[in-house]
Formats: structure tokens, C-alpha cells, sequence
């Protein structure tokens, strides 16, 4: 089974350090302070998609500031990467260990990844992954589906994990098995409408699901 993962939310607790950046970078743009609770809601869209939402009153200009600006600021953030959610390293570990195809798929650039990834060492865990940046920004499914044909598998021998309506979304428009996390950043009422498999309040039972469903399959 193809396992795929989205970052933000469902596997490193980074919302609070992209909530800031966003707040930061819009007043470089001069462009009114969101609360947290709004800028949480676009968290897994790629970021001009995220801007255009957050500021549709803005000018490309502004826009293109906020870009400039989120993306310093995130990298000075992201000196120290935020953590994993507990349980996250186990879990991949007993995935790879039973012989899952391990992907991420986020809104995150590609050098923002690949930077993450370094820092914490975890390079080796995943097989595959697609950014917002190299493909088209959730919820459209072309990442999913641009995986699956990577991996030469069928939408009904995968998953996608995710903590947001675009994850589930993507999932839910070709077919795609999802899984929904709790803890992340958008609310499980909201989750529910894409029909997830299941709702999980804790990575082990992600991944007890996963492993349940090989075992079937």
C-alpha cells in the first residue's frame, strides 16, 4: 500500500510557526493582521493560493510581498524545525518496517521540504513526494494522482492522511481511502464532510489502520 502523508498538521506541529510568518508578511505588505484562527484555515493550500484567499482585497503587488516575506521569515522560523506530533517517528518507522510506500504530499515549496527533511534527518523515510510548488496546489488531486502513477498504483491501494478539507478533498475526488486526523488545524465537523475511513486523534491509530488494511489487502 502507497501511505501518503500530508506535512503541515498531520506530521510536524508547525501551525502556530506559519500562523506568525503569515502575520508577519502581511504587515510587510501592509495589510491588516488576521487572527490565528483565520490563517489556520488555509494551512495545506500552496502559499500564492493561501495569500489569495487570506487577502482577495489585495493588489498583486501586495501579494507578491507577502510571498517575498513569508518565505524569509519562515526560514529564519524554521532554524529549528517544529516538532513531529508524538508518536509520528515510531509510526513511520513501523510502516517502512512492514514494507509500506511511504510519501509526503504538501503545500510546502519543494526547498521547504527537502529543507525540513534534512534538518531532522528524515530523508530516508519516504519514497516520494509532491509540493505545492511542482504540481497543482491542494485540494485539486494531481498530486495524488502524479504518486500513484509513480508508484504504478491504483487509487484503491492507497491512503492519504491529512488533517485539512484539502487533503480529504483530493482523496475523496478520485476514490482515494483518507484518513483524518483530529489534532491538526482544521476542525473534524469539517473533515467529516469528505468521508474519511477514519478519524484518528492520535498517530497510532493511523497507523494501526494502515497496517490493519495491508493486512487485508
Amino acid at each position: 500500500m502507497l501511505c501518503i502523508f500530508d506535512w503541515d498538521g498531520t506530521l510536524s506541529n508547525s501551525a502556530d510557526k506559519i500562523v506568525s510568518c503569515m502575520q508577519l508578511a502581511a504587515d510587510d505588505a501592509k495589510l491588516p493582521e488576521l487572527p490565528g484562527s483565520e490563517v489556520q484555515k488555509i494551512i495545506g493550500l500552496g502559499l500564492p493560493e493561501a495569500i489569495s484567499t487570506l487577502y482577495p482585497e489585495g493588489n498583486q503587488s501586495q501579494w507578491n510581498i507577502m510571498r517575498e516575506m513569508y518565505s524569509s521569515h519562515y526560514v529564519k522560523a524554521d532554524q529549528i524545525p517544529a516538532p513531529l506530533f508524538e508518536g509520528v517517528v515510531e509510526g513511520l518507522d513501523k510502516l517502512k518496517g512492514e514494507g509500506f510506500t511511504l510519501a509526503v504530499a504538501t503545500g510546502k515549496s519543494r526547498r521547504g521540504l527537502d529543507r525540513v527533511l534534512g534538518r531532522l534527518g528524515m530523508e530516508e523515510y519516504f519514497h516520494g513526494s509532491r509540493c505545492a510548488d511542482e504540481t497543482r496546489s491542494k485540494p485539486h488531486p494531481l498530486m495524488l494522482e502524479e504518486l500513484l502513477e509513480e508508484f504504478d498504483r491504483a487509487a484503491g491501494d492507497a491512503v492519504m492522511v491529512g488533517d485539512t478539507s484539502f487533503d480529504l478533498a483530493m482523496a475523496e475526488a478520485i476514490d482515494m481511502p483518507r484518513i483524518g486526523v483530529s489534532y491538526g488545524v482544521h476542525e473534524t465537523d469539517v473533515l467529516h464532510q469528505h468521508g474519511p475511513d477514519l478519524m484518528a486523534d492520535h498517530f497510532t491509530e493511523v497507523v494501526d489502520w494502515i497496517i490493519g488494511k495491508g493486512a487485508k489487502a
